[in-house]
């Protein structure tokens, strides 16, 4: 039989319940990249921009889900969406 709570001071920890947040899944849309490298003409790879994402210190916490995608933005474009 449960007994409930009816006041702060009565709580033990056999009634209290951790409770976990869920974790965020965002959708990262970066735009405008040059197809190649710079000073190169090797075409950039989602290794090259992992890499760089991972070295800011605004990503610190953020974890890839899935390989990051290099699409060209059109056909016979020099730019590419990541």
């Amino acid at each position: 039989m449960k007994r409930y709570v009816n006041s702060i001071d009565n709580i033990s920890s056999d009634n209290v319940q951790v409770l976990r947040l869920s974790q965020s899944k965002l959708y990262l849309k970066i735009i405008g990249i040059p197809f190649f490298m710079e000073g190169t003409n090797t075409p950039i790879r989602s290794d090259n921009i992992e890499t760089i994402i991972k070295a800011k210190h605004i990503f610190n916490n953020l974890t890839l889900m899935l390989r990051l995608r290099v699409i060209k933005a059109f056909p016979k474009s020099d730019i590419v969406i990541i």
